[in-house]
């Protein structure tokens, strides 16, 4: 087995072609793995049925492994952080399936081919970091937010250098036997629905996401999960529309301590002044807000609080002296 050192520890299958490598299997001591983006000088491209299944049956193929400092325990039930290469273009049938702890997923947006159930099972997936790779948009993000109920929590990052954060909210679906007349009723719980299958052409949009806000408060929704949808649109605000906005703003506004005081645990003070700016808070909430941030030794933060305390004061209480 040939061994070379890397970014992560990996035991590798792989094959190579004339122009690229096909990763056959993959296995990681790390919680937090990258897989290499290329092997012997040919980009790895292709990543096989069942390729990091966690009991993945073995293969045959060449055998190498990546070092990368300490090794652990070799179960990819472990691992939880997952970066994928960045030329990545084809993922096979259930190449991740089973890693129920996988957190966290990291892939650019070039990927043009994917398997079925290639994520089936990954059960703790909650946040997708995106990155696109030309002007066209692929189909990686309406592929996930697809295959997945529970709530995603997706940043993308352009190719212009913006970056666009959203929160795609959960939902159930169930089948409930109606015995008498011999058949099931489909039911759709929480508002999450329309957010995880707005993808007209598999493409994003970022209006036709917008416009779901309305009839997602009408239905049952977490009240934080609402909060940080709308801040990341206004944090992030990429082709956010002024109608887009004014929603958005408002319900912060109507929320306004929770949101100041959830952006406090965030510790990102660009993020909380612009809350201060945009809000307008009540003093009670400045002052609830000042507590926390004392407890939590959160300097930056109190500043910028207390500076907006200075600035909301009534003129009348400022002293001034005639010498």
């Amino acid at each position: 087995m040939e061994i070379l050192h890397g970014e992560s520890n990996w035991k590798l299958t792989i094959k190579r072609e004339k122009d690229h490598i096909i990763i056959l299997r993959a296995l990681t001591c790390d919680s937090s793995a990258i897989l290499p983006e290329e092997l012997f000088g040919l980009p790895v491209t292709v990543l096989g049925d069942h390729a990091l299944a966690p009991d993945a049956a073995p293969v045959k193929g060449e055998e190498l492994q990546i070092v990368c400092g300490r090794e652990g325990e070799w179960d990819n039930r472990n691992l939880r952080d997952l970066t994928l290469p960045p030329c990545l273009t084809d993922i096979k049938n259930y190449a991740i399936y089973g890693c129920r702890n996988l957190h966290t997923l990291r892939l650019n947006d070039g990927v043009l081919r994917w398997g079925g159930g290639s994520i089936t099972n990954c059960r703790s997936l909650r946040t997708l970091h995106l990155t696109r790779v030309g002007e066209k948009q692929g189909e990686a993000l309406a592929f996930i937010c697809g295959e997945i109920q529970d709530e995603l929590e997706a940043t993308i990052y352009g190719t212009d250098g913006s970056v666009t954060r959203l929160v795609f909210p959960d939902y159930a679906e169930a089948y409930e036997e109606n015995f008498p007349n011999h058949h099931f009723d489909y039911h759709i719980n929480g508002g999450g629905y329309p957010y995880h299958h707005t993808f007209p052409g598999k493409q994003l949009s970022l209006r036709t996401y917008d416009e779901l806000w309305d009839k997602y408060l009408r239905e049952r929704h977490e009240p934080e999960t609402a909060l940080r949808l709308a801040y990341y649109r206004l944090r992030y605000p990429n082709e956010l529309a002024d109608f887009a906005r004014e929603q958005y703003t408002a319900y912060l506004r109507k929320n306004a301590r929770d949101a100041i005081l959830w952006q406090l645990h965030q510790k990102d003070a660009e993020g909380l002044g612009m809350l201060l700016k945009e809000l307008e808070p009540e003093e009670e909430t400045i002052h609830a807000a000042c507590d926390m941030a004392r407890r939590e030794g959160n300097t930056e933060a109190l500043a910028l609080l207390l500076e907006k305390q200075h600035k909301s004061a009534p003129r009348g209480l400022d002293k001034d002296f005639d010498l």
